[in-house]
């Protein structure tokens, strides 16, 4: 027992002196831990193939954030059902971190499918930028308003490629028959660069497509490109008019890529993830590659990334029912 005032206040000190070397090592555990993650390899599901606008914004980015995470990132390309096989997959992986998705968009869906801010939780936006309507060189018409007359006379002539249902091309056919007062049937694919392919040789006279798989082919003279979507011009494609320009008035749709994981990932993960891609989408050779598909690096937080995307599917969910947009 402690008797004496000096044998107390020698027991006073050494406690105090025990408290405050255990309370720094406490508080830092948790930071240190956060520091250290990832310590194994992440996965990251794109739900489209190589080569189309959804790939390429994602193995840009992921080339790099490799160096930032120290870990390996390996980019996993599960196509089919406009995407949803691979949102499934996502939202049943472990809640870790180690398993991130590559979200386009706007997509609407007649199933249900998983959605940021219920099965899935925003990481970080990517990028965002137009889609281009094209045809085949071979038997394009010299302008849109051309297009636009021909489609009117044949009806039944003409239809329209797209990465899927649902996806932002569709949406955007969709709204274009809806404003030109034209018929386009829609013809899903599972990627972009297949349906490039069918719109080269004919197989289908026009595509709403990203423009990364139409690109050099726009270059090459094998596709002809009648609009982008957005309300300005795309760098990628600067002599290409804007459907406005080309004669669709108030014609604007944007598609754009967002980074997801599993609902459930620590917070502490989510931010480690999403500083490491903000940073990335600085890298010039980011930069350079965005521009080069006609989107622009789009940074943004966890949160502000899942209110992006809830008010996009609100505001295209309303335009669809309103103008009783065909999904399936």
């Amino acid at each position: 027992m402690l008797h004496s005032p000096v044998s107390r206040r020698r027991f006073s000190m050494m406690s105090a002196l025990v408290l405050a070397l255990a309370t720094p090592w406490c508080s830092a555990a948790p930071a240190q831990a956060g520091a250290n993650w990832p310590t194994k390899p992440i996965t990251w599901l794109v739900g489209y193939p190589p080569g189309g606008s959804v790939d390429v914004a994602s193995r840009l980015v992921a080339k790099r954030l490799e160096e930032k995470l120290g870990q390996p990132v390996v980019v996993d390309n599960r196509p089919g059902a406009s995407g949803t096989i691979a949102l499934q997959a996502a939202a049943k992986a472990s809640p870790d971190g180690y398993t991130i998705v590559t979200v386009p968009g706007p997509v609407l869906m007649s199933m249900p499918v998983p959605l940021l801010g219920k099965e899935l939780t925003g990481v970080a936006q990517l990028a965002k930028g137009p889609m281009v309507l094209v045809g085949a060189s071979a038997t394009a018409v010299p302008t849109l308003k051309d297009l636009v007359v021909a489609m009117k006379q044949h009806p039944d002539a003409y239809s329209y490629a797209s990465s899927g249902n649902g996806t932002s091309q569709h949406l955007a056919g969709e709204l274009f028959n809806q404003l030109a007062h034209t018929k386009m049937m829609h013809v899903p694919y599972k990627g972009g660069s297949q349906a490039v392919t069918d719109v080269i040789g004919g197989q289908i006279p026009l595509g709403m497509l990203g423009i990364p798989p139409v690109l050099a082919h726009v270059k090459a003279g094998k596709l002809k490109a009648y609009a982008v979507t957005t309300a300005t011009r795309s760098a990628a494609l600067p002599d290409v008019p804007t459907m406005q320009e080309a004669g669709i008035q108030g014609f604007e749709a944007s598609q754009w890529f967002v980074v997801a994981a599993p609902a459930g990932v620590p917070v502490d993960r989510l931010q480690r993830l999403n500083a490491a891609i903000s940073d990335v989408l600085r890298h010039h050779e980011v930069t350079a590659g965005y521009a080069g598909m006609g989107v622009v690096p789009s940074p943004a937080t966890p949160q502000e990334t899942n209110t992006f995307v809830i008010e996009e599917q609100k505001r295209w969910k309303d335009l669809a029912q309103k103008a009783n947009l065909t999904l399936d």
